[in-house]
Formats: structure tokens, sequence, C-alpha cells
């Protein structure tokens, strides 16, 4: 390493950048990744109040944002991308000196170490250079309207190269960067995603202390990070919400060592998996990240009691997930959890199938959870979640995040 990539950091970050406003388009992986992104740039001493993200996605963003910039991809989230590049363009009451969208190759999972691989889907990790062309195929937009675009090639599930790879993509950008604070920014970022999904599992686990002690139904939803964007997961899980189910996401569900061993403890002494993360027993082909928490989740939602019923999202024609679809069904239905899929979401307009299926899955949710829930709890120890005490906080808990309307 050179001296200059291990030279001091300046005692202070140069005023410069606290004045520079970022944009940061609200799609695929940002939705997994944003805390690290905000953590990092507030580290290097952008204000974090000058850090914008775009809009959901929405019909309306593409046809006033969007309109003529489209490129061609079969990949309905890539899509979209365009009208978030417009709307940081031209939406925006102040305009931006930056526009981020980051390129991540390889994604932090809680998986890692126990999976061959940790990568992004290949189209979704060059979206942003497809995305970028419909905005410089006449012109260059972003020199036109003073805004300088940045897309860092970044291996997030790789923490100690991404100093590097951030320092050489963003030196020009950024005034005075140096490597030091560069590699310490980046600490800062992976913190703050640490302590955000800490965070999301502590509610988590919250929600399923309280089914636990009530003996209620939650539904575990199976999807990728920007599902949860109303306008490509279409607020299925919301509308369920409204029905008095309890949501959970698998990339967020609890991984305290005691669930844990509860859950996994016995096919791990029995050699039967490495450790309570190990799926090479049900997907030995692990490189994608979103892929193996997916596969994971099936795994979760067989075994958990509570979780009656579990939803798989899937996009329009995802090459990713279309391999995935028949293992986490057999899975999850093999445990006598009720399991529905939306797949194609957005091959054509799905509002009013979309409310048909969500009124369908209530209805066998009230039908059959309660006899879903008690044969369950027969197959495994009632675990820690009912330990004496502990149900009662963690109750007494989710029952006040729900009086304050938050949700996990």
């Amino acid at each position: 390493m050179s001296r200059r990539w291990f030279a001091p950091a300046p005692s202070a970050p140069p005023a410069g950048r606290a004045e520079l406003r970022v944009g940061i388009p609200r799609v695929l992986n940002v939705w997994s990744t944003h805390r690290f992104w905000l953590g990092f740039l507030v580290a290097l001493g952008f204000d974090a109040r000058k850090i914008v993200f775009s809009g959901d996605t929405a019909e309306e963003q593409g046809r006033e944002f969007g309109r003529g910039r489209g490129t061609v991809d079969c990949c309905y989230p890539v899509k979209c991308m365009s009208g978030h590049y417009g709307e940081l363009l031209f939406g925006q009451k102040r305009k931006i000196d930056l526009l981020l969208s980051p390129m991540i190759r390889s994604l932090p999972s809680f998986l890692n170490g126990q999976v061959v691989d940790s990568l992004a889907c290949p189209r979704v990790m060059a979206a942003p250079e497809n995305i970028k062309a419909g905005f410089m195929k006449e012109k260059d937009v972003f020199a036109e309207n003073g805004v300088k675009y940045l897309a860092p090639f970044v291996s997030l599930a790789e923490p100690a190269i991404v100093p590097k790879q951030l320092f050489r993509a963003l030196k020009e950008a950024i005034p005075d960067l140096t490597p030091a604070e560069t590699e310490q920014a980046v600490a800062a970022g992976f913190a703050a995603l640490g302590a955000f999904n800490r965070e999301m599992r502590q509610k988590a686990r919250d929600i399923l202390a309280w089914c636990a002690g009530n003996d209620r139904p939650c539904i575990l939803v199976l999807a990728r990070p920007y599902h949860m964007d109303s306008g490509i997961g279409h607020e299925i899980e919301a509308d369920l919400q409204a029905y008095g189910y309890p949501i959970l996401w698998a990339q967020y569900f609890p991984i305290d060592a005691d669930l844990m061993e509860w859950l996994f403890g016995d096919d791990v002494r029995v050699g039967k998996l490495a450790s309570p993360f190990d799926i090479k027993d049900v997907w030995p082909s692990s490189y994608s990240a979103n892929t193996n928490e997916i596969l994971w989740g099936a795994k979760v939602g067989a075994r958990v009691p509570w979780v009656s019923c579990v939803v798989r999202l899937v996009s329009y024609e995802c090459g990713m997930d279309q391999p995935t679809l028949t293992p986490v069904q057999k899975i999850v239905e093999n445990s006598g959890t009720l399991f529905f899929s939306f797949q194609d979401l957005d091959a054509t307009k799905p509002a009013g199938s979309v409310k048909i299926r969500v009124e369908t899955i209530a209805y066998y949710l009230e039908r059959a959870s309660t006899g879903i829930i008690a044969r369950k709890k027969r197959r495994i120890a009632p675990g820690p979640l009912l330990s004496a005490g502990a149900s009662e906080l963690q109750a007494m808990t989710f029952s006040q995040s729900l009086a304050g309307g938050s949700r996990a």
C-alpha cells in the first residue's frame, strides 16, 4: 500500500462537502443497503439533511420523469429506475450536485461464511450503467444539469476491499477525499447498517413473541428487498396486515443464538447442517445473496409454529427467482404451512388480481391458522419465545409499537 493510503484523515472534513446535495435512487439493492450509504456519507462530512432519496416507484413518476429515457431490459424493477433518475434530476426544489447510484456486486448477509457467495443479480448490478445510457443517448443530461454522476462498483460482502473501491470511484467528485478517511467512513457505514439490521430483527422478535404469547398467526414474506417498494411489491404485505396478521420479512428475521438453537439445533447436532445458516440441504448452488436468504427464509417459515402462511413475491420474468419457485414451495408446504406465490408481478396491471388474491389468502388464514399452529407446535419444543417473562415483555413492546404505527 502507498503512504497515501495510510495517511491520517484530516481533523475535520472539508466544509464544502456539507453544502453538496446528494441524490440516491431508491431502487433495487439500495433498499437493503441504504443505511450503509447514509452512514458513509455523513461520516465523510455530508449533511444528512441534504442526502435525498427518490420516492417509491409509481407510474406517474415514470411518465413525468422517465419518458423517453427507457432502455431495453426485461426486468421491470430495472426499467423503473429511469423515473427515479429523472425525479432526482428534474423533480427537486433544490437541485442535487451528485447522483449516487452504486453498482453493488455483492451484498452483506447473515449467511456469509455458510454459502458459496453473496452476489447480487448481474442485471441488477449493471442497472446503473444501463439506465445512465438513457440520459446520455442524445446529450449528457447530467452535465447539462450540473450534476456529477457516480456509479461506484462495490463489493459490500467483502468489507476489506470496499474502501479502495469507493476511494477510486469518488476521489474526483468529493473535494480532498483521502484513502484514510474513506476507510473510516466505510467502517461507519457498515456500523450504521449493522445497527439498523439489529433494530429490525429485534422488532421482528417482538412480533414473534407476541404471536407466541397469544397463539396468533403471522405471515412471512419471501421477496427481494426492492419488493418493499410500494410500486414494485404493490403493498401486498400491507393489505394482508390490514386483516390483522403481523408481517415478517425473511431478510429481518431474528437470528439470535437461542432462536437458532431452537429451530436448527437438532439438525446441527446430527450433522445434517453445518450451522443454523447452512442451506446446502436445500440449495447447494448458493451464489446469490437474495436467493440464499429466500431459501433460508423458507426453512424458517416451515419450522416456526406461528408462521401459518408464507407469501412469495416474484417480479415478471425474474431469471434469478424462477429456479427457486418449486424448492421454496415444497419446503413450506411439506411442513403444512400455507403457501401463496405472486409470480410475474407487473406482467400485466395487477391491482384487480392482487385484491382477489389477498382476500383469498385472508380467507384461508382465518380457516386454517389455528390447526396449522397446533400441528407445528407438536413437532417442536416450546422454545425461547415462550420463556417465562420474556414473552410478556416482548409482547408489551410489540403492542406499544403497533399503537405507534410502526411496522417491522
